[in-house]
């Protein structure tokens, strides 16, 4: 359920753009849509993710220039720019604390040694990188209902992908429970 309100306004955008072809108008859409979404998530839980400001900000903020100056560049340039912001975060993570952000993402789940989490954390710097390279070149080399299509999913299909990867590389380096451990979170 979660996932489905996350993509939501991208959702939205899809269908505006599909049914009128106006890039301009689906992304007037996509502002309102992003911040009910902000709303609802609110009401429900009374806490919004960083990740989820950061994306209503710039929502707002490329979603807002690409109405008022009438140019599709600027949502275009969007989930780049979110890619990039998360791999400069998940980087500057290696370096600061005593965690990389993946392994807060996944703490109590999932027990790694430090070098696998900061190897994981690394390929998920490196795919932001590429993913919103990726972005770049579909918006620069193809049409805008290529990259409105790649929008929804290419990136949603490249995560999974990306995920689905990542499970195999956690599962050649868990930790396995020891039986103090395991008698511990039976009781």
């Amino acid at each position: 359920m979660k996932l489905l309100l996350d993509f939501l306004p991208v959702i939205i955008f899809f269908i505006v753009y599909k049914s009128t072809d106006d890039i301009i108008l689906a992304t007037a859409i996509l502002i309102p849509a992003t911040l009910l979404q902000m709303l609802y998530t609110w009401i429900k839980t009374h806490k919004i993710e960083m990740i989820q400001l950061v994306t209503l900000g710039l929502v707002v903020v490329l979603g807002g220039a690409t109405i008022i100056f009438q140019d599709k560049t600027f949502i275009q340039w969007k989930p780049t720019v979110v890619t990039w912001l998360f791999a400069t975060a998940f980087l500057g993570s290696q370096f600061i604390g005593d965690k990389t952000i993946i392994q807060r993402l996944m703490a109590g789940t999932i027990e790694m040694p430090a070098h696998a989490w900061k190897q994981l954390n690394l390929a998920w710097v490196i795919f932001y990188l590429i993913l919103g390279a990726i972005n770049l070149y579909v918006a620069y080399t193809m049409s805008e209902e290529t990259w409105v299509n790649f929008k929804l999913f290419g990136m949603l299909g490249l995560t999974v992908i990306f995920i689905l990867l990542q499970g195999f590389y956690i599962s050649k380096h868990i930790e396995p429970e020891t039986t103090e451990t395991k008698h511990e979170n039976d009781n």
